[in-house]
């Protein structure tokens, strides 16, 4: 066989791996797969639209990183969101983030933290003013998950914003089963914008302080819901 039809074959294989793999993270993300449903390999690829083989082989690696599990006789179970992921999956985020954020207190523009505060601003002044629709409650999900990603990014390491996505895939499973911002937008805000206040204290231990408290307290209700 030719060496580079070989290549060929060979970049086209893991292509549809990746594929398959970001498709079903994206999934989880979306809540297209529930915490604890029991899916076979053909309704993944239903649901993908991707080739049986690029799913057989990501299921080992998703299997790895606890966000799938293979059940003999009963197929495959999407993360069951119990005690032991709630505890585990919030203290490694702290771990993370605290770094993170004393880097981003010192590194970040003044630019980038004001445009922060004027995101949460304008929907916590929202918030305040009327009921939001599902869709201002969707963007105000995605305005809290955004900054804690900010701060992730802020480190510049890949192998770091790996791991801190996948764990963030497990975040966002405990968010669907346990609670979600629907209705707790203006709380979320307030929390957010002091983080913000004390990163613009240009103080690291300062604003390592608020995140701890802002995930504590998002740890706490996981674990009281």
């Amino acid at each position: 066989m030719d060496a580079d039809v070989g290549k060929g074959r060979g970049g086209d294989a893991l292509k549809l791996r990746e594929r398959a793999y970001e498709s079903i993270i994206e999934k989880l993300m979306a809540r297209d797969f529930l915490p604890g449903e029991f899916v076979s390999q053909r309704q993944l690829v239903a649901r993908t639209g991707l080739p049986l083989g690029a799913i057989r082989e990501i299921i080992p690696r998703l299997e790895s990183e606890g966000l799938l599990v293979t059940v003999p006789q009963r197929g495959i179970q999407i993360a069951h969101v119990d005690l032991n992921l709630i505890r585990e999956a919030f203290q490694f985020r702290l771990f993370l983030e605290k770094e993170a954020i004393g880097v981003f207190t010192v590194q970040a523009s003044d630019a980038t933290i004001a445009a922060l505060r004027a995101e949460h601003e304008a929907m916590l002044a929202l918030a305040l003013s009327r009921k939001l629709t599902e869709e201002e409650e969707a963007r105000a999900q995605a305005i809290d998950w955004r900054l804690h990603d900010t701060f992730i990014d802020a480190l510049g390491n890949s192998i770091i914003a790996m791991a801190y996505r996948v764990n963030s895939v497990k975040l966002r499973l405990i968010h669907q089963e346990r609670y979600r911002i629907d209705g707790r937008v203006v709380p979320v805000m307030r929390e957010h914008l002091q983080v913000i206040a004390a990163i613009e204290s240009r103080d690291p231990a300062r604003a390592t302080e608020a995140i701890a408290a802002h995930i504590d307290n998002a740890r706490r209700l996981a674990l009281t819901v």
